[in-house]
């Protein structure tokens, strides 16, 4: 909600020297999110004037059209000449321009020598195109008030050569942009916005919708509800002989451009100024055009409109309809139909708009039910201005009070005639009241407010209130957020400031903190960001494309997703699978602005539905579940395990002038997985895989005992070709992932610390032959298996192959490191645990010490 510091001031006396910050704070403060303030102007200076065409003279010579033209600007003109820039007393200005919207006689804004415009760009006299140009004829987008830039801002014809332009255009201003939240709808209004300043500030509000409001009769525009849930409230007016050459004066559009809406014409403008203004939506319609009386029911299967947008849209039994004898003609509370539009004619330029060929109009201001409002704009995937406050709660008392507000504009606009006839169509509905006791807010906020100060505040924000001890608190129309003893207590102390709350830090029971899988999660973040990668956050969703990109098998398990019944995008409609996606699209973003060297990792959890979930149930509000009904809901849900994942592209170490660097490669993102398997306590072991997304020949199964079994925890290596080339990343980029949920399992419970022996340790190194498709890893876990508790590590350090070990034969060597707890190892020791350890890779894998 954009609110113009200047349309505030109507409803507030806020002090002559206050600035859009100072009441930024003050709102900000009171709860309201003030995300920036805007200063209108910023850099303007004049002489900005109203200036009057008098002559054009067309220059051909140029490749565009370019005029050269003679404007009067009044007593402007002497202003300039007397500070040394041309032009004479009351005597016309010559300007050289490039636009063609304007003829002789149209009142234009004229910018003299001496001003300056935002952005800089500074005027004076200067020869253009052959000829002495003595300042500048403005459009909308060189005033700083809109983008169009396509030709000349053409004023009305009232307004004298000479004008003050910055006075008249309200140029100078400052707007807040206000992020309403769903609970505070009546904040989407002036009159909303005025009553949190008035509070803030302790001044008096004027409410716009306090007016006079004739009382419905019997015979005002017929109107039919249907449905009084879907609309418990219907007032129509009318108003007719409107002028159609009336236009939207400059006051009024300007507020409109202010608060970030377009003026189209008087009664649309009209329209959305009083929304703006009281927070009620409304709806103008052409009495000529409509076929009896209005209604308001549920679509019919089957049935279409075409809306304003020029859609047609088919519509579902649950939309909520306006109608008129020939059927429906307008979504109730998101958006009209095209057929009972405000008819207009041509319009010349966006501060000339008109109600040409319609006479007579139908206002609507209605009160929908906001869960029926919001169903129908995502059903339909049509957000309007209306349904944005519909949804977040409109004050149902205020219908009739905006549309005379309406009829009010239009007569004083356009010349039109207000009907005595009023139709008030009203469902019965009684105050609503919450009990509260008087000391509930000090309870909540642990701070001793009294009942006088709890009373105040509850009656500045529109209750009414009576009780001692206990209070009965009348909650006013405009607030439908307030339902509860606390919703009330928050009222209490948002207003006295949520920054004088103290601040007390809560004392849990002691021996309770982070679960296991918390602590391995965080764990696991930590060491891969330790190993210099950096954390992701994406959106948790996918869509076939990604699947088929990474070239999964149709039969593949991670095909298999949980699709959302409203997804943020059509074209990623299901819950990920896989944390796959979003890195590679991360990483392919990253590397397309220019980074290329990338290490990213997330950590978060996948959806993979098992195909015998059960029917959700619905659970009760009015007491808690019992465990059956939880189980059940729990039955419903796919199983949602955590998994860790990385992506590598570019240098994994960069050259300088320490040395060479080298690329990023599968061994590194097998790296990455041993990291986060070191956090769980896991040694991880590794056998050639063939899995889709990696390359078949660059491709690492991840293994690990999990209770009592040797299972597959992951995955790591470099991606196959085509999936890089599909998903447009940079050639031999790797990736890794691995379970969590696993590797927690694995670990058998909470992580021990390494124990430090003081004793030597007695290193030994051996060589062995294999065969050549038995991998190094194989033979390292016989090693761990066969050398028992002394062994303190096992590395790889050589790989040989050649005619010395023989055809189809690989030499492997590692280093093994023996060392115990209480004692110095003799050599005797070492090497009994050395044999043991080649034994056992001569059982295991057919390992043969070289050159025995």
């Amino acid at each position: 909600m954009r609110v113009p510091l200047s349309w505030l001031r109507e409803y507030v006396d806020l002090p002559a020297g206050e600035t859009g910050r100072a009441v930024q704070a003050r709102l900000i403060s009171a709860g309201l999110e003030v995300e920036t303030v805007e200063r209108l102007g910023a850099g303007l200076t004049g002489p900005l004037v109203v200036g009057r065409v008098l002559a054009i003279e067309e220059l051909t010579e140029f490749k565009k059209p370019i005029r050269y033209c003679q404007v009067d600007v009044g007593r402007a003109g002497g202003t300039a000449q007397a500070e040394g820039s041309g032009g004479g007393t009351g005597e016309p200005q010559n300007i050289v321009c490039g636009a063609s919207n304007f003829a002789v006689g149209d009142k234009v804004v004229v910018i003299l020598p001496g001003g300056e415009l935002p952005g800089g760009f500074k005027i004076g006299a200067r020869k253009t195109y052959g000829k002495v140009s003595e300042g500048m004829i403005c459009s909308v987008r060189e005033l700083g008030i809109g983008d169009d830039h396509d030709g000349i801002l053409v004023l009305p014809p009232e307004y004298e050569p000479g004008t003050d332009a910055i006075e008249l255009l309200e140029l100078n201003d400052e707007v807040l942009d206000i992020a309403v939240n769903p609970d505070r709808g009546y904040a989407m209004s002036l009159r909303g916005v005025a009553r949190e300043t008035a509070i803030a500030y302790g001044l008096p509000l004027r409410d716009p919708a306090l007016l006079d409001v004739p009382p419905p009769n019997d015979y005002g525009y017929e109107v039919k509800v249907d449905d009084l849930r879907g609309c418990d409230r219907f007032t129509a007016r009318v108003v007719t002989g409107v002028d159609p050459e009336a236009r939207s004066p400059i006051w009024l559009q300007r507020r409109l451009q202010k608060a970030g809406m377009r003026p189209i014409s008087l009664a649309v403008d009209v329209t959305n100024y009083v929304m703006l203004e009281i927070g009620q939506p409304l709806h103008a319609y052409d009495r000529d055009r409509l076929d009896g009386p209005l209604g308001v029911r549920r679509a019919a299967p089957g049935e279409k409109l075409t809306t304003l947008d020029g859609v047609e849209r088919t519509l579902d039994p649950e939309d909520l309809l306006i109608t008129d004898n020939r059927g429906p003609i307008g979504l109730a509370g998101v958006m009209g139909g095209a057929d009972t539009e405000i008819a207009e004619a041509e319009v010349r330029d966006h501060l000339l708009g008109t109600v040409a060929g319609t006479t007579d109009i139908v206002i609507e201001a209605a009160h929908f039910d906001p869960v029926s409002i919001a169903r129908t704009s995502r059903r339909h995937r049509l957000t309007s201005e209306a349904s944005r406050r519909f949804e977040r709660g409109v004050d149902p008392e205020a219908g009739a009070a905006a549309a005379q507000r309406t009829v009010d504009l239009l007569v004083l606009l356009a010349g039109g005639s207000a009907e005595a006839g009023v139709t008030g169509v009203t469902a019965p509905r009684g105050p609503r009241t919450v009990r509260m006791q008087a000391d509930h807010p000090d309870l909540v906020a642990g701070v001793t407010y009294g009942r006088e100060t709890v009373v105040r505040r509850l009656q500045e924000v529109g209750c009414d209130v009576y009780g001692a001890d206990e209070l009965t608190v009348t909650v006013p129309s405009w607030r439908p957020d307030l339902g509860s003893p606390n919703d009330l207590a928050e009222e209490v102390i948002r207003l006295e400031g949520y920054e004088n709350l103290p601040s007390t830090l809560p004392r849990p029971p002691a021996g309770r903190g982070l679960t296991g899988r918390q602590r391995l999660h965080r764990r696991a973040g930590r060491a891969l960001a330790g190993a210099g990668y950096v954390e992701v956050l994406n959106y948790p969703f996918l869509g076939e494309a990604a699947l088929d990109a990474l070239g999964l098998e149709p039969d593949d398990a991670r095909r298999r997703t949980v699709t959302l019944v409203n997804p943020l995008s059509d074209e990623e409609p299901a819950l990920r699978t896989t944390l796959l996606p979003g890195l590679l699209a991360a990483l392919r973003r990253n590397h397309g602005r220019g980074a290329a060297d990338l290490a990213l990792f997330e950590t978060g959890l996948v959806f993979r539905p098992s195909g015998y979930e059960t029917a959700p149930v619905r659970l009760p509000v009015d007491r808690r579940p019992t465990d059956e009904e939880i189980a059940r809901l729990d039955a419903a849900l796919p199983k949602q395990p955590r998994r860790a994942a990385v992506v590598l592209a570019g240098a994994r170490e960069r050259a300088g002038w320490w040395g060479e660097g080298r690329p990023a490669d599968w061994a590194d993102a097998v790296e990455a997985a041993r990291t986060v398997a070191r956090e769980a306590g896991v040694e991880l072991a590794t056998e050639a895989d063939r899995h889709a997304p990696w390359h078949p020949g660059r491709c690492a199964a991840l293994f690990a005992v999990v209770d009592g079994e040797r299972r597959v925890v992951g995955h790591a290596g470099e991606l196959h070709p085509r999936v890089v080339k599909a998903l447009q990343l940079p050639e031999r980029t790797c990736a890794m992932e691995v379970s969590l949920d696993l590797l927690e399992i694995a670990g058998g419970g909470p992580l021990q610390a390494p124990r430090i022996s003081t004793y030597p340790v007695a290193a030994q190194d051996v060589a062995l032959v294999v065969a050549a498709d038995v991998s190094a890893a194989k033979v390292a876990e016989a090693l761990r298996a066969g050398a028992g508790e002394l062994l303190e590590s096992v590395r790889l350090f050589d790989v040989f192959t050649g005619e010395q070990v023989g055809e189809g034969r690989k030499s492997l060597a590692y280093a093994l490191r023996f060392r115990a707890p209480d004692r110095t190892l003799t050599a005797e020791e070492a090497g009994a645990a050395r044999d043991a350890a080649v034994a056992r890779a001569a059982e295991e894998a057919g390992a043969v010490l070289r050159g025995a």
